[in-house]
């Protein structure tokens, strides 16, 4: 099921589940897609037959917001070898495959949806760049997971745009180059986790005004979601609605001959199979 959280009209945001080109509505039943998350897989389970006899609402009739506010976001830095590799020539990171994940976070003030603009601050920026990733969304409490386990902790799949604005690192440190507001473009949908038997099999990529830039498959990830779970829960509660945001293939616009960053006006479309595409424009936000 691909479910998104939607408005129409002068009625507030609620969750829905997108079918046939249009969305059912679910705010009958759930407030947000955070209680339908916790409500368990066992009502996930019975909306099957539920959506699937319901009215649709046409997509173009309600616009999509980010699928939900996490409690944190866990980015993993470094993620796929090519990627390692660009970054050491153009960023200034190390040449060695890391051995353990590399993780940063972005704070939840840095989501927007899709649609919603990525600030492009010119008093704070001249590189502004973009990464396409996957999105896990996790689904319930996990604490000090095995490998073996970490997939059961998963509710779903999103994409998840991790904007940086590469000339922002201080001391060493990501933390503002990759948490300033609009950082976090989230959407358009969670493909929840019974239809992505592996999340290693997944096509993604990136266009910036229809050119492509990024494309890649999840099948390159150095550590892989399940080891990841493992790696972060073993020292941090990831609770339900938290997004772990895998890292990037290689194409990002530092790399690029000669590099290239975001300006006002540009569009961003980032995609992953199965899930959909996420389309920002970037504007000027002085």
């Amino acid at each position: 099921m691909l479910l998104v959280t939607f408005s129409d009209g002068d009625n507030p945001a609620r969750p829905g589940a997108l079918r046939e080109g249009g969305v059912v509505d679910l705010g009958p039943y759930f407030g947000g897609l955070l209680d339908l998350i916790a409500a368990g897989p066992e009502v996930l389970a019975s909306l099957g037959a539920r959506v699937a006899a319901a009215p649709v609402l046409p997509l173009d009739s309600v616009r999509l917001h980010a699928p939900l506010r996490p409690g944190k976001i866990v980015g993993v830095g470094l993620n796929y070898v090519e990627h390692v590799e660009e970054s050491s020539r153009t960023l200034d990171t190390a040449k060695d495959l890391p051995t353990q994940p590399v993780l940063f976070s972005k704070p939840a003030t840095a989501v927007v949806g899709p649609g919603e603009p990525i600030q492009h601050n010119a008093d704070l920026t001249a590189q502004l760049d973009w990464e396409c990733e996957l999105a896990v969304v996790i689904g319930r409490t996990a604490r000090r997971v095995s490998r073996s386990d970490a997939l059961d902790y998963v509710f779903g799949y999103s994409i998840l745009n991790d904007i940086s604005a590469r000339d922002q690192r201080r001391s060493g440190q990501w933390f503002f180059s990759k948490g300033q507001d609009s950082y976090a473009p989230f959407g358009p949908a969670i493909r929840t986790a019974d239809e992505v038997p592996d999340p290693q099999t997944l096509d993604l990529g990136l266009k910036v005004n229809g050119e492509v830039k990024q494309k890649g498959n999840t099948a390159h990830m150095l550590f892989a979601v399940a080891e990841l779970i493992a790696d972060i829960s073993s020292g941090m509660t990831l609770e339900p609605g938290d997004v772990i945001a895998t890292g990037s293939p290689q194409g990002v616009g530092a790399a690029q001959n000669p590099p290239q960053f975001l300006r006002p006006g540009d569009v961003v479309e980032a995609t992953i199979e199965g899930i959909g595409t996420l389309r920002n424009p970037v504007v000027d936000a002085r």
